[in-house]
């Protein structure tokens, strides 16, 4: 497994998290979008190193 792949599944990992808090209602819409645009952003920073 590369370091992107591993970024990758990480990014999957944590995303599927932040739906999962939304969808069982810990979240909502606007905290869920944020905490997404954090792990895109860490998985670019990941992927650009």
């Amino acid at each position: 497994m590369t370091d992107s792949d591993a970024a990758i599944e990480q990014f999957l990992d944590a995303v599927d998290a932040a739906f999962e808090e939304y969808d069982q209602g810990y979240a909502d819409a606007d905290a869920t979008l944020r905490v997404v645009r954090t792990h895109v952003d860490d998985l670019r920073d990941a992927v650009d190193s």
